[in-house]
């Protein structure tokens, strides 16, 4: 099954933007927020992970925070940007507890689960 990626484009229509190098993220861990078909959790949420956040998805059972080498997974902390799941993004928000996002680097197809206001509601990025 090829695994072909959607167009690159952000919640405001314009060419998407890199989430993070460093740690390397996105579906395809190309630092994108980029999705495709396979991505069953929509991994399109270009998020700034805050203490806060990591707790409640520890909570919830997705412990970001822990790393595991085995996947190359360093473990996230506060102030690194990753590709969230957009469910996950919007159980937060209803929580409460939702990290601030990048618009430009949060890829179109997140506005199938999350709506653009409430990604505007966390917008580091104001646009």
């Amino acid at each position: 099954m090829s695994m072909e990626k959607d167009p690159a484009l952000n919640v405001l229509g314009d060419p998407l933007v890199p989430c993070s190098q460093d740690p390397l993220t996105g579906f395809f861990r190309d630092g994108a927020c980029n999705t495709c078909d396979e991505d069953h959790g929509s991994h399109t949420v270009c998020a700034i992970m805050t203490a806060e956040f990591l707790a409640f998805s520890k909570y919830v059972g997705n412990d970001l925070s822990t790393p595991m080498p085995a996947y190359g997974f360093p473990g996230l902390k506060a102030g690194d940007q990753w590709c969230l799941c957009a469910a996950r993004f919007l159980q937060a928000h209803d929580e409460g507890c939702a990290p601030q996002v990048q618009l430009a680097a949060t890829h179109f197809r997140a506005l199938e689960i999350v709506s653009l206001e409430v990604l505007r509601q966390h917008a580091r990025d104001q646009q």
